[in-house]
């Protein structure tokens, strides 16, 4: 590997903006300072006053591999990602079969280290009968535990009162939750059936899994965690309500914490009307009250995480009925020019954009030496040119799904260049190189 040298650059991290140059040795960051001169065989990269930013970190992301190829791949979906700016990604295990044995978390982890252009981990899923398999999960090396406390894609819903309690009792690793009360999303999908027959119009979607439904899962989440003073994080807060559960405040210390997704800080109710099922996902996107919520809670750090819950499905899957229709969107390769319109907006600082995509996930789940542009840390660093925007089209969208809700907007931000370990794998709209991801690890 040919040692590094980004010249001129604007470097966001740790909440501030510093002008200077930052030198790669190998695959870490050696040294950033004004005019850095090395003697060494290097490669020079004139930034010329655009921005770098560490690699950023997605905490849920659902690439379909093993199982649901003909959707997604993790070689597929790490190139959007990485295309996107996401050097690290954490995946969720609801393929086919379900990773919730040691044996098949391990076949993902296989898959990964042959085909992963991202740095990645697994989590290891939890069901009403599984706890002795999750007990055996190694901290050093898996990022968490995933519970769905309501069901979403896939059949892994724990809804037995002693599974939840084995679970947050016993869970040696960061418990990560799908919150939605079941019983109450039953009920109104019953409701709906009623009165529309088969012919239910995406816009009840989020009547059908609404705000009651995540507040009271959330709650009961939040007090079995603090009951059994387990590290749980609430992943994709869709409802103003359930923001106030969370106390504000820097992520150090917290046991308890939260995550927001994209999808929620940009769409609303209103565009079931032109999207429709290309907006459906579990939990739903709601009100523009909610929408304004969930970004507020952001910025005053009741909510910790911003990620994606990227999850493809195939057009014609998403163009059957909404009774059929499956649940997701895929966003990677869009979740930074998506919270750059917030930031086009005067809504959000470039500093705390990296705050929440890079250095927060990087806390929450003790990543070792990612997430931050330091001396000794990974080089995954991207390079932004925030003037320049670009048009989702289907000529540019890298996702094996081969669509995308946003399709004929244009998005500020363009994403020049993304180095993984030191290495260049994205420039200039096109993937160059091979994939290089390597395995996550945490400080336990």
């Amino acid at each position: 590997m040919k040692d590094i040298v980004f010249k001129e650059a604007r470097i966001i991290n740790r909440g501030r903006i510093i002008e200077g140059d930052l030198w790669v040795h190998h695959d870490r960051i050696e040294k950033i300072a004004p005019g850095i001169s090395i003697q060494q065989n290097h490669e020079e990269v004139p930034v010329n006053g655009r921005f770098l930013l560490p690699g950023l970190i997605d905490d849920q992301v659902h690439f379909r591999e093993p199982g649901l190829e003909h959707k997604a791949t993790i070689f597929t979906e790490s190139r959007a990602a990485i295309a996107g700016g996401i050097t690290s990604f954490m995946e969720m295990p609801n393929t086919k079969p379900p990773a919730v044995t040691q044996e098949l978390l391990q076949q993902k982890y296989d898959i990964a280290a042959k085909t992963s252009w991202a740095n990645y981990s697994f989590f290891m899923g939890a069901t009403n009968d599984n706890i002795e398999e999750v007990v055996k999960t190694n901290p050093q090396n898996v990022c968490g535990v995933k519970v769905f406390m309501g069901s979403s894609t896939g059949n892994m819903l724990v809804d037995h009162k002693e599974a939840l309690d084995q679970l947050f009792s016993r869970c040696p690793v960061l418990l990560a939750a799908h919150c939605e009360d079941e019983a109450t999303v039953r009920a109104r999908m019953a409701e709906a059936k009623e009165r529309y027959g088969s012919m239910i119009p995406p816009s009840a979607h989020p009547w059908i899994r609404n705000h009651e439904a995540c507040l009271l899962s959330s709650t009961l989440g939040i007090e079995l965690a603090r009951k059994y003073n387990t590290r749980f994080h609430i992943l994709h807060i869709s409802t103003k309500e359930e923001t106030n559960l969370f106390n504000a405040g820097p992520l150090a210390g917290k046991r308890i914490t939260s995550e927001a997704c994209v999808h929620h800080m940009y769409f609303s109710d209103r565009d079931y009307i032109t999207l429709g099922n290309q907006i459906k996902c579990n939990p739903a996107i709601k009100s523009e009250d909610d929408r304004k919520a969930i970004l507020q809670a952001v910025l005053d750090d009741r909510i910790d995480i911003i990620a994606t819950d990227h999850a493809p499905h195939t057009w014609e899957e998403k163009s059957e009925p909404y009774i059929n229709a499956p649940s997701g969107l895929p966003l990677v390769q869009h979740a930074l020019q998506l919270m750059l319109t917030h930031y086009q907006e005067g809504l959000i600082s470039l500093e705390r954009i990296v705050e929440k995509m890079c250095h927060a996930p990087a806390e929450c789940f003790r990543i070792v030496h990612r997430g931050y542009l330091d001396e000794g840390c990974y080089a995954d660093i991207v390079l932004l040119d925030i003037y320049k925007s670009q048009t989702v089209s289907k000529d540019n969208i890298l996702y094996k799904c081969a669509w995308s809700p946003l399709e004929g907007r244009t998005l500020p931000g363009m994403i020049e260049g993304t180095w993984v370990n030191g290495t260049r794998l994205f420039e200039s709209g096109k993937l160059i190189g091979a994939p290089s991801g390597q395995r996550l690890t945490f400080n336990a």
